[in-house]
């Protein structure tokens, strides 16, 4: 099995700015010396807690965020992170679904539009475009006819389904799924999670999933990483992560599922306590 994605120590920094002319006066550390490893065809789920970073680095991955530093290839080809150009190339082979069906999807354009644009862009015809559409649609599960809508005649469900349609357009091989799931009522994420599974075993899609969903993880995923405070806690296949978690914490997350039927419920490190958190706020603040 050959590697889809491979990053080495991928930080990035938010410029804080101040006074009248705005200049840079600090930076928030959103992503701190993170590494991960995607084959192809495979899951490789992210969580943690809101604000832990997840959504920074996912955005990173496609070139939406610049990286302060760090090291990236894709299919083994090397990219140059700090060349907007170079992820120009990446999107054409990582695309990414956003979070919120509702708001990353155009009001104003038709269906038809918001899928063929990608396309168009590089150079191909209006016709092969709506073709191409007409496919992407079918393949995620809706009727043709629906391109001469516009979003707000859909529902959540049906938009995630078009904003996987979007991303499918360009014919990537890792699809980066931002929190896909979250918004959605629970039998409509049994769904796209069922969708996104498809896309795996038929087109041999590699997926990068950012989730807060434990449970959803332990069944969905081959592998996951976890993050605090913008820096990797652990990593490692989801059998070994979750099951036998080592860093205290994994623990306390996995503990604070109250559902969470785990074959050996983890117990959780006597190092998790109020020193251990005000350490690691420490070093984030560095």
């Amino acid at each position: 099995m050959s590697e889809a994605l491979r990053v080495r120590d991928i930080s990035v920094y938010y410029p804080m700015r101040r006074g009248v002319f705005s200049h840079v006066s600090n930076y928030l550390k959103a992503v701190q010396n993170i590494s991960l490893d995607l084959d192809e065809a495979e899951i490789l789920a992210i969580i943690g807690e809101s604000g832990c970073g997840k959504s920074t680095l996912a955005q990173a991955l496609v070139g939406l965020l610049p990286w302060h530093s760090g090291t990236y290839s894709v299919f083994g080809k090397n990219v140059d992170v700090q060349s907007p150009k170079a992820f120009s190339e990446v999107r054409q082979s990582v695309q990414m679904v956003f979070q919120d069906p509702y708001s990353s999807l155009n009001p104003r354009q038709t269906i038809a539009q918001i899928l063929s644009y990608p396309l168009l862009v590089r150079g191909e015809s209006k016709k092969n475009s709506l073709e191409k559409a007409k496919m992407k649609l079918e393949l995620v599960g809706l009727p043709a006819d629906s391109l001469e809508r516009y979003p707000h005649e859909f529902s959540g469900g049906q938009r995630q389904r078009i904003g996987i349609a979007r991303a499918l357009m360009l014919e990537p091989k890792v699809i980066v799924a931002d929190e896909v799931t979250s918004a959605l009522d629970v039998s409509v994420q049994a769904q796209v999670l069922k969708l996104l599974e498809k896309l795996r075993e038929e087109l041999g899609i590699s997926l990068v999933f950012i989730s807060h969903d434990i449970l959803t993880v332990r069944s969905f995923a081959d592998k996951v990483l976890v993050m605090y405070k913008g820096r990797e806690m652990e990593r490692g296949t989801v059998k070994d992560v979750l099951l036998n978690p080592q860093h205290p914490y994994t623990q306390a997350l996995i503990a604070s599922v109250p559902t969470l039927d785990f074959e050996r419920p983890p117990k959780v490190s006597p190092l998790l306590d109020a020193e251990w958190f005000s350490a690691m706020d420490a070093v984030s603040s560095l």
